[in-house]
């Protein structure tokens, strides 16, 4: 049966007291709460630094079996090298992840490519051979360059996901390109129509079988955390 996992990208947000967190709860507990609301997170930091085993043990065991953790992958991927040459730094960055990927507790790796990034299907192309079948991955781009039916059929023919990305400036097409879905909704605040046209599209995928990994907002307000967990409440409904 397919799933709906819904989050936010980062949970360690002290100013998300009372409306989000209890009043008195302590920050080393913030994880394991915001697991019993919300059943995924994104994982931002990846973006800077490499995870040390320590710390992802401690996830493992303060979250639910059913939870999972998206990961943004590292800037030496998508910003430094802009997608070549990555052959000797993907494994060593996925062997950081390995422990999640251990605990059933890997979600799907979300390479976000520069806004200065114009498109490139060659480059593109070889460097989708060098991330291994398993891996779910989505791909963010943030160049209109990108947005081409040549760009999509070489995600659907990896099965590789098209990061649906909603800011108060860009829109990315809501295009199919694997058999799970990966939505980053970036806008402050969401209308109720907003919101049910959100929910709407989600059960059209839920329906089709394919699992939705949908991240809110995280930023100083708990607002995008609210809108989460107002979203899987409303499909378990």
């Amino acid at each position: 049966m397919a799933q709906l996992y819904a989050g936010t990208s980062g949970w360690a947000y002290p100013s998300w007291k009372p409306d989000f967190y209890p009043a008195k709860l302590a920050q080393a507990k913030f994880l394991p709460y915001y697991a019993t609301k919300l059943n995924t997170v994104e994982v931002n930091f990846t973006f800077r630094q490499l995870l040390k085993e320590s710390t992802v043990q401690k996830w493992i065991a303060g979250t639910p079996e059913q939870f999972r953790f998206g990961i943004k992958a590292h800037q030496v991927i998508t910003h430094i090298k802009r997608l070549k040459k990555t052959e000797e730094f993907i494994p060593r960055f996925l062997s950081t992840l390995e422990p999640l990927a251990q605990a059933g507790k890997l979600g799907p790796l979300l390479f976000q490519l520069p806004p200065n990034m114009k498109a490139d299907i060659e480059v593109l192309k070889e460097f989708l051979t060098t991330l291994p079948r398993g891996v779910l991955a989505a791909f963010e781009f943030r160049h209109t360059s990108w947005f081409s039916d040549e760009v999509f059929d070489l995600l659907k023919s990896c099965n590789r996901a098209l990061c649906v990305a909603e800011t108060e400036d860009r829109v990315t097409p809501d295009v199919l390109t694997a058999d799970f879905c990966y939505y980053r909704y970036r806008k402050p605040t969401y209308t109720p129509e907003e919101r049910a046209n959100m929910i709407s599209r989600i059960r059209e995928h839920l329906a089709a079988g394919r699992n939705v990994f949908a991240y809110f907002k995280h930023e100083e307000t708990p607002q995008g955390a609210l809108y989460a967990a107002e979203v899987l409440k409303e499909i378990a409904g």
